[in-house]
């Protein structure tokens, strides 16, 4: 499978043929949607807490007394039926996290990268090394991309690019080695480095 091959201006100056062990899968929705659920369960933080008629202060005298007032029964001001009163069953501290095998979470990378090549997503850089650190040095390269979130995977960043890059909220990076299939699926374009290609679909290959 081809792509384009990019410059730091965004012009086409070539095709590359991507890595068939990485992009020549046939993905599976179901498996990648269950992925997908894995990467989101676990930056679920789990800290939503309410407090019970237990945990709530006052209450501890009886509103009025039992019979007599016309009024319904009352025990507690901090009855889950009054205002401020205790939440029922409402949200607790707890772990949302999952687990998946690696051998799981490395072929449902396979698969999103595989489809996201499909979708006509994943573009080719010879390398990110930038002149400068300004960010007007990226701006005919965000113009070509037209997208609203870009992820760079590369080998090593440039030091130039991470700072020129700051200031552009749909740009982003990850080092080859740490990207996964939640992030190849997030972000509406892939661009690759020819080296943090390289240096994934070697990693891949070690692990088979």
């Amino acid at each position: 499978m081809e792509t384009k091959l990019l410059d730091l201006k965004g012009k086409e100056v070539g095709k590359f043929d991507l890595p068939e062990g990485l992009f020549s899968v046939k993905p599976d929705s179901c498996f990648i949607h269950e992925v997908m659920k894995y990467y989101l369960a676990n930056k679920h933080r789990g800290t939503a807490c309410t407090k019970t008629r237990a945990e709530i202060s006052g209450g501890g005298k009886k509103p009025w007394k039992q019979k007599g007032t016309g009024r319904a029964r009352a025990g507690s001001t901090r009855s889950p039926i009054w205002r401020k009163g205790g939440v029922v069953f409402g949200p607790k501290p707890r772990s949302f996290r999952q687990y998946l095998p690696i051998q799981k979470l490395r072929q449902a990378l396979i698969e999103a990268l595989s489809a996201r090549a499909a979708d006509g997503a994943v573009l080719v850089m010879e390398n990110l090394a930038l002149e400068a650190a300004k960010t007007n040095s990226l701006n005919g390269l965000s113009k070509a991309l037209n997208a609203k979130s870009v992820l760079f995977v590369t080998d090593k960043m440039d030091s130039n690019f991470k700072v020129a890059s700051r200031n552009m909220s749909d740009f982003g990076w990850c080092l080859a080695n740490n990207l996964n299939a939640y992030e190849a699926m997030r972000n509406e374009r892939l661009v690759f480095t020819k080296a943090g290609l390289k240096q994934l679909a070697d990693s891949v290959k070690e692990a088979k």
